[in-house]
């Protein structure tokens, strides 16, 4: 990741390239530890359909999910697109592409006919109210969809076939396939890449703001939050943040090219820092859950309350994003073994972790804890087990290519 906007008055530091890359990996752990608390607290706080249902609910949790939804999914695309264009140089097309089939289609598609069923299935089992079946009857018939559709069929779509939290790795894979087509289209008519852009500073950033704020309104006229449409009957896609997924990853990329990251002024980073952290305590304040990020309409009141959420929550994004990548920057730059470990054990992770996590919450659900102590509990539980176990499958012969 790379950030270019020379200072004004002393030339910026730039990391070496094995500090850079120490603080990226300490991103990612981050990251990934921020989608398991994020996923822990899912039955426990905002409205959403969750794996698990009828389970004490706090405010506290929903405004952490809905803090959480506005950033953190963007920045991960971003980190992922830093490092896409260096892999594309290094492979060639042929290379580049095979790789990542290798490193996100497989586990996409194990994924969905191993760990998305499971998951599915015992939901069906404990809340749709029909006949129990067999999960081998239940991932052809239902899963699959190739039995008969039932009358009262209960939705939201059919068959049940979907990919649930591996959506991300989905639309990364789609990504970079199109980054891929776009630097074949880009040699065929023999550009080059141009004049090297200024890093973005605070007009810069505003700008940005501004420009996602606004398509985010437009799509979220129609798309209101946590509603995914099936884009060629395959891609699971999340219309309300698409403009921001689309955003960082073009973000990411241009940052590898334009060296953003190493020459982006701390002093501009720190005051977008201070301003997300002052959102977010606004809205812990205010008690404000997904839901108030959640509405859309075309009359003159939904309209305009879809404005002032789709800025709200692009301006806290791009906020956190730029804060948060300046910390990690300029002062968590540190690696260990320890590190080092979990930074490679965390794409694992965003993988394995979800039937784990939703087992500990069935086994907690009806025992008297909290909305907090509960999700205290799954974090506890879930984040050393799921490190732990990654750890394990990289090490089987053949998993580490993969994972």
């Amino acid at each position: 990741m790379d950030t270019p906007f020379p200072l004004r008055s002393a030339p910026p530091r730039i990391p070496t390239s094995s500090s850079r890359l120490a603080w990226l990996d300490n991103l990612r752990i981050a990251l990934t530890v921020l989608v398991v608390v994020h996923h822990a607290a899912q039955p426990y706080g905002p409205a959403d359909w969750w794996y698990v249902e009828g389970q004490p609910r706090t405010g506290t949790l929903a405004t952490l999910s809905a803090v959480d939804g506005a950033f953190f999914m963007s920045l991960f695309f971003f980190v992922s697109a830093v490092l896409v264009p260096g892999s594309y140089d290094r492979r060639g097309a042929r290379r580049f592409l095979t790789g990542r089939l290798l490193r996100l289609g497989l586990p996409l598609v194990v994924g969905a006919l191993t760990i998305v069923p499971g998951l599915m299935y015992a939901y069906y089992v404990h809340y749709r109210g029909y006949p129990p079946i067999s999960f081998p009857r239940y991932f052809t018939d239902v899963y699959l969809g190739l039995g008969d559709k039932p009358a009262d069929w209960s939705g939201p779509s059919w068959p049940d076939l979907q990919f649930g939290h591996l959506w991300f790795i989905q639309n990364l894979l789609a990504y970079s396939v199109l980054y891929m087509l776009c630097r074949q289209v880009a040699r065929l008519a023999r550009t080059r890449g141009g004049r090297s852009l200024p890093v973005p500073g605070h007009r810069g950033l505003l700008v940005l703001t501004a420009a996602i704020a606004a398509a985010t309104f437009l799509v979220r006229l129609r798309y209101p939050l946590d509603t995914w449409v099936p884009v060629l009957d395959f891609l699971q896609v999340e219309p309300a943040r698409l403009p921001q997924y689309a955003a960082f990853f073009v973000l990411g990329v241009l940052a590898h090219r334009h060296h953003w990251l190493e020459r982006f002024d701390a002093r501009t980073g720190w005051m977008w820092l201070a301003g997300g952290l002052a959102g977010v305590a606004l809205l812990f304040g205010l008690g404000a859950d997904a839901d108030c990020f959640g509405l859309g309409g075309f009359d003159g009141p939904s309209a305009l309350w879809a404005a002032y959420e789709s800025a709200l929550c692009v301006a806290l994004c791009v906020a956190l994003c730029v804060g948060l990548l300046t910390l990690f920057r300029e002062v968590l730059t540190g690696s260990t073994r320890l590190s080092a470990e979990l930074a490679a054990d965390s794409y694992a992770v965003y993988i394995i972790h979800l039937p784990l996590m939703v087992t500990l919450q069935y086994y907690l659900a009806g025992r008297g804890l909290p909305a907090v102590g509960a999700w205290a509990a799954v974090c506890a539980l879930a984040l050393p087990t799921a490190f732990l176990a990654a750890a394990g499958l990289r090490r089987l012969p053949g998993l580490r290519r993969v994972l």
